[in-house]
């Protein structure tokens, strides 16, 4: 247990120092990276990949994976955004009809897993497809507006995002439910069924645990998250574009990954998993700062994911030599 705790802190600590190296990099290189506007252009893309992040370290460290976390967002921003120019709805009820729509994208992904038995990786891919089909459906292919900084309900962007006087608010909420999350996976009884299910499922089947119930939680935690997510990129954005929001999912479980959450189970924290979403936004940002354009910045974060599954693999096989 000892070794273990001590391989957490090392990949805490050692992707704590690439954030730090990367941010030394391009302030060094880049263009006015050392300002407060790119500041804010890395906590605003933090907010909604920490939200994602934090979500899919639950279904990860279950040894499970959801896919359909960045067109979830995307979904559910659309259908609040439509529920608010189109149909007159109050912005604070769409905002709770949002989380409500990842909660339930999230949900039947927890159903087609646990109760269908449909592998992690196929289930969240469909369901990526009904959200990103779903949305542009109910929306006609037509991009939906919220409120900016400037004019009426300026409060949303205020609240979610940054004042006028550029306070980061968003930086609270992200901080407020990292803590949450903390202590769930610490301190709870889903935290210790999530890691338990993660490090072996059948054990815990056989020791009278309703596995599958607590493994669909982590999937609800998961699209709640997503739907959480929306609204700070809704905030951060203010535009939202059917068909899009692919790719999100991949920054968040890269995040992960980096942060020290195995892709085989049993091991992750969300600790890490922040550390991560900081090094993701710094890339991307810091990219465009140096002048590399779109596809470059795809390229990069490839390889970035590649390298952290790579790093987990290498780590998942030293961990099993221990054992032997």
């Amino acid at each position: 247990m000892l070794d273990f705790i001590k391989r957490m802190q090392l990949q805490k600590l050692l992707a704590l120092g690439a954030l730090i190296i990367l941010y030394l990099f391009f302030a060094y290189f880049g263009r006015n990276f050392v300002s407060v506007p790119t500041t804010l252009s890395i906590l605003s893309r933090s907010y909604f990949v920490g939200f994602l992040a934090i979500g899919v370290t639950f279904v990860i460290i279950t040894g499970g994976i959801d896919l359909s976390i960045g067109t979830v967002m995307m979904c559910s921003a659309l259908i609040g955004g439509l529920l608010f120019t189109v149909f007159g709805f109050p912005l604070w009820l769409c905002l709770i009809i949002m989380i409500l729509v990842g909660t339930a994208f999230g949900t039947a992904n927890g159903l087609l897993v646990t109760k269908l038995g449909l592998p992690p990786f196929i289930a969240t891919l469909g369901m990526m497809m009904v959200s990103m089909g779903l949305g542009s459906i109910l929306t006609n292919v037509r991009a939906q507006n919220f409120p900016t900084l400037l004019g009426e309900n300026a409060w949303f962007v205020r609240l979610f995002l940054r004042t006028e006087g550029n306070i980061p608010t968003g930086a609270f909420f992200l901080a407020g439910y990292l803590i949450l999350t903390f202590i769930i996976l610490k301190m709870t009884k889903l935290g210790r069924y999530t890691y338990a299910i993660g490090s072996n499922e059948e054990a815990v089947r056989l020791s009278g645990v309703n596995a599958s119930r607590w493994k669909m939680i982590t999937y609800m935690i998961s699209g709640t998250s997503a739907g959480i997510a929306s609204i700070f990129f809704a905030a951060a954005y203010t535009v939202m574009t059917p068909g899009t929001g692919q790719g999100f999912e991949l920054d968040a479980i890269a995040a992960a990954v980096i942060g020290g959450t195995s892709l085989s189970g049993g091991v992750g924290s969300v600790t890490g998993t922040i550390i991560g979403v900081f090094i993701m936004s710094t890339l991307a940002v810091g990219l465009v700062s140096i002048g590399l354009r779109a596809p470059y910045q795809v390229f990069f974060t490839g390889v970035v994911v590649i390298g952290a599954v790579f790093l987990d693999i290498q780590r998942t096989r030293r961990a099993n030599r221990v054992k032997k």
